[in-house]
């Protein structure tokens, strides 16, 4: 990846594949699929800055797995790869 440092509260994810079988062992076509919420942290911002100035620290961090929004972000393509780059708050959960 090329040297992307997002600003503030920003974060950069790359996208997870999900299953294109199903539970029954269907093939999903890539037709069918929707958008993966699921995500790699890539690159992550200084922090929000609060009202009185401070900046708050971000939760998540290069490597972390993330759930987010269905319909968050600016999708951006660098290098031939897509990202997605997200505020912090439209994360919702760091899979464990």
């Amino acid at each position: 990846m090329s040297n992307i440092k997002p600003l503030f509260d920003r974060v950069v994810l790359k996208r997870m594949e999900e299953e294109k079988l199903s539970a029954g062992g269907i093939v999903i076509p890539d037709s069918a699929t929707e958008k993966p919420i699921k995500g790699e942290v890539v690159a992550v911002g200084a922090g929000k800055v609060l009202d009185n100035g401070n900046v708050r620290a971000p939760v998540v961090k290069v490597g972390d797995k993330v759930l987010f929004g269905k319909y968050s972000g600016t999708e951006v393509k660098l290098d031939g790869t897509e990202y997605l780059v997200v505020k912090e708050d439209d994360i919702f959960a760091v899979l464990g």
